[in-house]
């Protein structure tokens, strides 16, 4: 998985994002070379080897969403959106940058409703249905991502 491919498609979705209300943090990187505890940069350049770029969402209503994805096509994805409305969503087998934009459609369409159901071209996402798996995870530095 080409991560500087991915982080192309989550800048292609951001103005978009932003214009529908939502909050969008600096994407994050992780070097897969650093030694143990690897830091999290918002510099890509700072990164010599990437295993992972990770983003944070956030909507009205302390709505989250956090996606990390890691060059072996998975990704941690934790959201919450409000209530008993929490959790992961499945999000393995991503086998290239423009099936992780797809599903990024999706995720922010299942997370964010109409408000950030937009993709790239301004068109709404499909919303999917499916949820479950388990994940902790904390607001404020989340999954990869610090906000």
């Amino acid at each position: 998985m080409d991560l500087d491919e991915a982080a192309a498609e989550l800048a292609a979705r951001a103005r978009a994002w932003r214009a529908a209300g939502l909050a969008v943090a600096e994407p994050t990187w992780r070097d897969g070379t650093a030694p143990w505890p690897q830091r999290l940069e918002t510099d890509r350049s700072r990164v010599s080897d990437p295993d992972s770029v990770g983003v944070l969402l956030s909507g009205p209503g302390e709505t989250l969403l956090s996606v990390v994805l890691f060059r072996g096509g998975w990704a941690d994805v934790a959201y919450f959106a409000g209530g008993d409305d929490a959790g992961a969503l499945p999000a393995s087998g991503i086998g290239s940058a423009a099936e992780f934009g797809t599903r990024l459609d999706v995720w922010v369409a299942r997370v964010f409703g109409e408000r950030g159901g937009l993709n790239a071209s301004g068109g709404r996402g499909a919303v999917s249905g499916e949820s479950g798996g388990a994940g902790e995870w904390s607001v404020g530095r989340v999954g990869g991502c610090r906000s």
